[in-house]
């Protein structure tokens, strides 16, 4: 079965904590703690560009082509301007998706809500040039791009929560590095030229 890449806006982790075992000690509060060296924090979900494009092309019915959909969404992800890496810090642990996943909550500048701000005023642009009306209601009821949450919480997936029902967990606050932002998967991206 072949299964096809989401693509993100994200930045990597760098590190956590002053050392391995900083991150290591987070074992004791979920299960399956994830490799360190694939934490990310996620700054705009855009999904399967296929299922986008397919989304695109069934709200607008037909007006914008699959084809137009992927060129420009290829074109405009390519464009978006890269942020710089920053520092944050952790004090908690929440859940999210519905209880499946134990996540570590992070304080970051200013710089990068307002990033993050942006890019979803870019995504905004993105849809009146495809053509799709009422975009907020678009936003909301598309499947691959999947926001769920009206607000955005800086938060790094790090592994499955030990006991179900949710809820926020304090922990010893811990540093948190990060690069610059980047294309999740971009080397899978179409040529923004094709179609």
């Amino acid at each position: 079965m072949h299964t096809f890449p989401r693509f993100t806006v994200e930045v990597p982790v760098l590190s956590v904590g002053s050392g391995p075992s900083d991150y290591e000690e987070l074992g004791s509060y979920v299960n399956a703690l994830r490799r360190p060296q694939g934490l990310h924090l996620t700054l705009l979900h855009v999904g399967v560009l296929e299922a986008f494009s397919q989304d695109v092309a069934d709200w607008t019915k037909g007006i914008t082509s699959t084809a137009e959909a992927t060129r420009r969404t290829v074109a405009w992800l390519q464009a978006l301007p890269v942020l710089g890496g920053f520092s944050g810090s952790a004090e908690r642990l929440i859940v999210l998706g519905g209880g499946s996943v134990c996540a570590l909550e992070v304080d970051v500048p200013r710089r990068v809500h307002d990033y993050q701000v942006s890019l979803v005023q870019a995504l905004h642009e993105l849809l009146d040039e495809l053509l799709v009306d009422n975009v907020d209601d678009f936003i909301l009821g598309s499947r691959a791009l999947g926001f769920r949450y009206p607000r955005w919480t800086p938060h790094i997936a790090v592994g499955r929560p030990k006991t179900r029902g949710g809820g926020r967990r304090e922990i010893r606050p811990l540093a948190v590095d990060f690069g610059e932002s980047r294309i999740r998967n971009r080397r899978f991206l179409p040529d923004a030229g094709a179609g």
